[in-house]
């Protein structure tokens, strides 16, 4: 069944024109992804679709029996609802009929009326029939996946970050045969971005939606839509297949466009390699990838090196003890220790409102710790990019507003040594045209886009970002991510983007409640394996009980190890404290203040970071053995 179609269509903003005669629809079940740089028209394009917007010329045809739902970017809330109603009312007929049983139940309690009754009767056989008693329970489940769980609470008293989880919960609910979400994942942590993922995937309507996350693009995806030149481009499967099919264009076109074949790759060798939870590949397209791999590794050697945020740092960097803090009652993080050293790459990860952000703040200097204390070393330049904070004038040029901060960053050496506000600029992928443009006529993910280049353009020697990928496109997240390549200082990233994060970072910081922060060596990927092994050690050995228990400490029934298991048992208790102790010689060394030499900090920072896995991985097996001996 068709879906819709639209032909002919045009639209032009402030003088711009975002798309001009393009035509394209939908068949029932078809999941489309719409891509395309900051400010190509995607959201404008959506909203043609849905009727919120009219073109300029052309039409969208709907058929007749088709309903759709569109979730924004921002959503707008007219009605002073309680969270519950207006998830409720994504199916509102269902809604009005259980609202009026309610009132009905009400009133005939006063005494037996046989109209009421009737009409009671006709209302609880429509929800019988809809399954209409159900969707307070469906309604209230999803709110609490998404981190609702005050469902009494008015709408007016939420962030706009929570007022989008309702707003997502009621596109949800709703089932239309048309769903079109806008940046769905934005304000929603890593587990609840998979849960969504999964839920559209088994989603048996049709799926219009904008996203920059790339793993779920991937997985969601049936069809990706490209926005680019005015024109849009179609390409069936998903982000992986799109990849691929826009590599092979590349490779028949002329050799000057090669730098752009060779980010496709980069670009798709990466995908591939992708988190543990994506999916397991064919040997033929193992081996495809490779040979992908092998080709971008000899372009790449012919770049040259640009190194930013390798500026003299000192002997301290951040250095947070025993820190704690508590908001409104609740415990967010306790006695947490951190000693920032040149080269770290955090990614720190956890449900919403546990205190990422909370985090960064006082790490940054810009909040109190309640224990402890945190000193920021004397040489340190921090560059916090912050989620709801972009420090920009309507009236500036977009190169004037970086000129306020510096014509040039120093980074490297020879000819490439400085970078320039176009230099830069133009990496992140704002092109000499609109250099000159006013502040006031960019789009939002261009706002934000600029504000990162802002803060970039000071040159830190840290970086601490907040969400950086929310409302940016997939282009702009690769020009960051090879930013970051290339970036030598201390970065901390808060971020639900696995992608990103499996891209980026070596070490996680989670929050696991109860205010305790637990680090896990590796990217996001590597962090998932170890709670999916731990969360089958549990099944494997499930807690015994009481009974069991008691024949467990029996002296009478105690298991031996075997003679090469007791030597290997010995032998780990002495390494562990051995490595312990290295470790803590190599933090104090850190701290003494007699290191100069950044390549010596680089070093030790290295050689920290094989003491811990090894460590781990000594201590596991440790608690194996003496678990056969308890």
């Amino acid at each position: 069944m068709t879906i819709f179609s639209g032909n002919g269509i045009s639209k032009t903003y402030n003088d711009k024109t975002l798309f001009e005669d393009i035509s394209f629809g939908m068949e029932s079940g078809e999941r489309v992804g719409i891509i395309g740089k900051n400010g190509a028209g995607k959201t404008t394009l959506m909203k043609i679709v849905a009727g919120i917007e009219v073109p300029d010329s052309g039409e969208v045809v709907f058929n007749r029996n088709v309903r759709n739902e569109f979730l924004e970017q921002n959503p707008r809330f007219e009605t002073d609802d309680i969270i519950i109603d207006y998830a409720m009312k994504g199916r509102r007929e269902i809604f009005e009929y259980l609202d009026r049983y309610d009132d009905l139940c009400k009133i005939y309690k006063n005494g037996d009326n046989p109209a009421i009754k009737n009409e009671l009767n006709n209302i609880s056989e429509f929800l019988d029939t809809h399954n209409g008693w159900s969707l307070e329970s469906e309604a209230k489940k999803i709110l609490t996946i998404l981190g609702l769980n005050d469902y009494l609470k008015p709408i007016s008293q939420l962030s706009g970050g929570l007022k989008k989880r309702v707003a997502l919960s009621r596109a949800l609910i709703s089932n239309p045969e048309l769903l079109i979400l806008d940046e769905p994942t934005n304000h929603l942590d890593a587990d609840s971005v998979q849960w969504l993922q999964d839920r559209l995937m088994e989603f048996n309507n049709s799926l219009l939606f904008v996203t920059h996350d790339r793993y779920f693009l991937d997985a969601v995806a049936t069809k990706i839509i490209e926005i680019n030149h005015k024109k849009i481009w179609s390409f069936p499967g998903n982000y992986e297949k799109y990849l691929e099919q826009k590599e092979s264009v590349a490779a028949t076109q002329d050799a000057t466009i090669d730098h752009l074949r060779s980010k496709l790759r980069m670009e798709l060798a990466w995908l591939q390699k992708g988190a543990k939870a994506r999916r397991t590949k064919s040997k033929s397209r193992i081996d495809w990838i490779k040979v992908l791999e092998d080709d971008t590794y000899r372009i790449k050697e012919k770049e040259i090196k640009i190194e930013v945020g390798k500026s003299f740092i000192g002997s301290r960097i951040i250095d947070a003890h025993n820190i704690s803090k508590n908001i409104g009652g609740k415990l967010l993080f306790k006695d947490f220790t951190y000693i920032a050293t040149p080269g770290d790459r955090i990614g720190i990860i956890g449900a919403n409102g546990c205190g990422k952000s909370t985090l960064l703040n006082v790490l940054s200097g810009f909040d109190t710790t309640e224990t402890g204390n945190v000193k920021i070393g004397l040489s340190i330049k921090i560059g916090y990019y912050r989620q709801d904070i972009i420090d920009l004038k309507d009236n500036q040029t977009v190169i004037g507003s970086l000129r306020e901060i510096a014509e040039y960053i120093d980074v490297g050496v020879g000819r490439d040594r400085y970078l320039t506000t176009r230099d830069l600029l133009n990496k992140f992928l704002f092109p000499p045209s609109r250099h000159g443009s006013f502040i006031s006529t960019l789009s939002g993910g261009e706002k934000k886009r600029l504000a990162l280049i802002k803060l970039l353009m000071g040159n830190p020697n840290v970086l601490l970002l907040d969400e950086p990928t929310n409302d940016f496109d997939i282009s702009t997240m690769n020009a960051l991510e090879d930013y970051l390549d290339n970036f030598y200082g201390t970065l901390l990233i808060v971020s639900h983007d696995r992608a990103f994060l499996d891209r980026i970072v070596d070490k996680i910081y989670c929050f696991e409640g109860n205010g305790i922060i637990k680090e896990y060596p590796g990217n996001y990927s590597a962090y998932l394996e170890k709670k999916e092994a731990a969360t089958k050690f549990k099944q494997d050995n499930p807690e015994p009980t009481e009974e069991k228990s008691k024949r467990v400490k029996n002296p009478g029934v105690k298991k031996k190890l075997t003679y090469n298991e007791q030597r290997e048992l010995d032998n780990l208790e002495k390494e562990i404290p051995k490595l312990e102790k290295m470790i803590m010689e190599l933090h104090n060394k850190i701290n003494s203040g007699n290191i100069s030499d950044y390549k010596e900090m680089e070093l030790i920072s290295h050689r920290l970071v094989g003491l811990d896995n090894e460590i781990e991985e000594y201590t596991l097996r440790w608690m194996e053995l003496t678990e056969k001996t308890d």
